[in-house]
């Protein structure tokens, strides 16, 4: 297929890499021109604007920062989408703002589908990510096939809307702030008991916390965190869709939001999430 790809972030290189590699023809755009380069060089075309990019795609795959960044380029962008052609929409988003874009779509003629990713980097590479994706049957089964490259089978899942797969990308996150909050909180606890860091996590294995502790105990011991798998500016963003999505409070999470907007006030937003765990050191 020929397949436009919008948003060239961290995730979204990896993804649109596979893209290629699958054989398919490639259109790539980013607002920032050098970060399509690596691609480029693998042989995609880089388009100097996203309507460029668009023009006679099959498929158009947007990996952008968040809806408003979505709004700005897709709802707002005019963009020259070829007749029938998918969208397909991976950018963690409000389920308001999903149902806002199928709203948006339906009046446009364009075919729209949710498809957040649930994993970092790491998985992305080994093509294991979660998927959840939301959008009318052949849409969807039109794109399984692109979205199969980077999924992981046991964790893809199917819903009948695109605003129910984003909700069901907000509860995947909002397991992973709390759970980091809860590690920088048991680090803490630990601590002040007289248990070394060290001690603290070998305690939590088999526990609640455990997964958490195995996926970022390394930094907190190490107390480095600037091999980001997930940015602590991307995940306090997807916190306040989650807290303005939801009507009643979310306690555990508004403790985590604080601290990664204490992270983005030290300057270190672009560290991975798990620098909150600074505050436990």
């Amino acid at each position: 297929m020929t397949i436009a790809f919008l948003g060239l972030g961290r995730m979204g290189r990896i993804l649109a890499r596979h893209v290629l590699d699958d054989g398919h023809e490639l259109r790539v755009w980013n607002r920032t021109a050098g970060a399509a380069d690596g691609l480029e060089q693998a042989g995609a075309g880089v388009a100097s604007s996203a309507a460029e990019a668009v023009e006679g795609a099959e498929v158009v795959i947007t990996a952008l920062f968040g809806p408003d960044a979505v709004r700005a380029v897709v709802a707002e962008g005019n963009l020259p989408f070829a007749q029938d052609a998918v969208w397909l929409d991976i950018t963690t988003i409000a389920p308001a703002d999903a149902a806002e874009m199928t709203a948006w779509a339906a009046e446009s003629g364009v075919r729209y589908v949710h498809a957040p990713v649930i994993g970092s980097l790491a998985p992305a590479r080994n093509r294991a990510l979660g998927v959840v994706v939301g959008g009318e049957e052949q849409a969807v089964e039109r794109i399984l096939p692109l979205v199969r490259l980077w999924a992981d089978p046991d964790r893809l899942q199917r819903y009948d809307e695109p605003a129910k797969a984003a909700t069901g990308k907000l509860v995947a996150n909002l397991a992973l702030a709390v759970g980091m909050q809860g590690l920088v909180e048991a680090v803490t606890l630990g601590t002040a008991g007289g248990l070394t860091a060290e001690e603290t996590l070998g305690t939590l294995k088999g526990t609640a916390l455990g997964m958490i502790a195995g996926m970022k105990g390394a930094n907190v011991l190490s107390g480095a965190f600037d091999d980001t798998q997930f940015s602590a500016d991307l995940l306090a963003k997807d916190a306040r869709l989650m807290v303005g999505t939801s009507p009643r409070p979310l306690v555990a999470l508004t403790a985590a939001l604080a601290a990664l907007q204490r992270a983005q006030d030290a300057g270190l937003g672009d560290h991975d999430f798990s620098v909150i765990a600074t505050e436990a050191r």
